[in-house]
């Protein structure tokens, strides 16, 4: 059965490094036989309609490697798994007032409770981090960039993992539902 799918890739285009272009990330995609493959921005964003290909995430990391010479870590979902995950979002209302300042990061898997003790700790000037089974929510009121949390999550969360904004979240979210089954 066909089905939506929301595809994040993990540092690609980022300070001219994994350079992805779109045009021909979303040609790798429809030769792989997905279809309506729509991507946002330049960040490895992609949604399409998935007609029930057997190991879909193996072939797009081969067809990567083959096309691109490397294959970053990927987050495949149904859309409905990726609506779940931004709407168990618990700043959402201070994204209702800046997208920006509310970060989604998509895991792999949970972090172990010791690693989050750990993260929380460094919250400072209203920061505060919240986690899920799929997902980690960051708000940082004074912006990414500033955010000590933010810089130690790069290296303090062992396992994969994306980050998106919830600005960027909602237009995914909003591109996918112009996909016609």
């Amino acid at each position: 059965m066909s089905k939506i799918k929301v595809l994040l890739l993990r540092g690609v285009n980022v300070s001219g490094a994994n350079r992805l272009p779109m045009p021909e990330f979303r040609q790798m995609l429809l030769e792989l036989g997905l279809a309506q493959i729509h991507t946002h921005i330049q960040s490895g964003n992609a949604v399409f309609v998935d007609p029930a290909i057997a190991d879909l995430q193996d072939n797009i990391t081969a067809a990567m490697k083959d096309r691109f010479g490397f294959a970053p870590a990927q987050f495949l979902m149904d859309l409905a798994e990726f609506d779940a995950i931004v709407a168990a979002n618990p700043y959402a209302k201070q994204a209702a007032v800046d997208g920006s300042k509310v970060h989604i990061y998509f895991l792999a898997g949970p972090v172990p409770a010791a690693q989050i003790s750990a993260l929380t700790s460094l919250a400072k000037d209203g920061e505060a981090l919240a986690q899920t089974d799929r997902a980690l929510y960051l708000l940082a009121p004074n912006g990414l960039n500033r955010s000590a949390l933010a810089a130690k999550l790069e290296t303090g969360i062992t396992l994969a993992k994306t980050e998106r904004n919830v600005t960027s979240a909602h237009a995914i979210a909003a591109l996918a539902r112009t996909i016609t089954l």
